[in-house]
């Protein structure tokens, strides 16, 4: 006759072990979920800061300044424009500008005379001596209309450009970003931003104006309205 006594588990151990059993398998599970959703999850970019990152680099700046068959200086459109082109420019740096003037074209004595003109006028908006690089370039196919192109290097936030459409943002049910998403975003705030070097660091400390800061805290204690702010304001008080 089988004896079921010497063979069979205690019910108060055997209830132990299967706990012990669950609980081991769940954890097992859990490991195996938490290891693929990292790997699968961390794969896929889902942010436009991501897909579309702001980047510091050395980009060209060019201006082309048209000049007329007649012109035998500088005119006022052509100041307007240059002095617009040369106001950011990092005369701390001093980085080189470059004109480049049409040659073989039907403006080429007028050429000649205007950058005479642009080179003093770059000089006056203080580009240093020996930072202006002047060479001519084959305008023959440009007529009497070929410009004179102006450039300079500087350090500029930008991002890549805009319009992919790899696939049908209709088409998708994974409700992830589509990749043109963020981009005009990224691309008008990077267009926003003065000096690029603010994205890489803090900047020092300036001098700080005790005088100045005296007065906005006795103006915050006495709950007082600044002059300027009263002046200005639309409604009353």
């Amino acid at each position: 006759m089988f004896d079921a006594s010497i063979h069979s588990v205690p019910p108060r151990r055997g209830r132990r072990i299967a706990a012990l059993a669950a609980t081991a398998l769940a954890a097992a599970l859990l490991a195996g979920c938490a290891a693929r959703d990292s790997v699968t999850v961390g794969s896929i970019p889902d942010d436009y800061r991501t897909n579309h990152p702001i980047v510091i680099g050395e980009r060209e700046k060019t201006v082309d300044i048209p000049v007329g068959i007649d012109d035998r200086g500088m005119s006022r459109m052509q100041k307007v424009a240059l002095d617009g082109f040369i106001a950011d420019y990092d005369r701390r740096a001093a980085p080189v500008v470059g004109i480049m003037v049409p040659y073989g074209s039907g403006n080429q004595a007028a050429a000649s005379a205007v950058a005479a003109d642009l080179v003093k006028r770059l000089r006056k908006a203080g580009v240093p001596e020996g930072r202006i690089l002047h060479e001519p370039y084959d305008a023959a196919q440009y007529g009497d209309s070929a410009p004179i192109r102006v450039s300079y290097a500087e350090m500029r936030a930008s991002t890549g450009p805009c319009g992919r459409w790899p696939a049908d943002m209709l088409e998708n049910s994974e409700n992830k970003h589509w990749a043109n998403f963020g981009c005009s975003y990224q691309n008008n705030l990077a267009a926003q931003i003065a000096n690029p070097a603010d994205l890489l660091g803090p900047r020092q400390p300036g001098d700080i104006d005790a005088q100045n800061r005296s007065h906005a805290i006795d103006q915050y204690r006495d709950r007082a309205i600044a002059a300027d702010v009263r002046g200005n304001r639309e409604v009353n008080y």
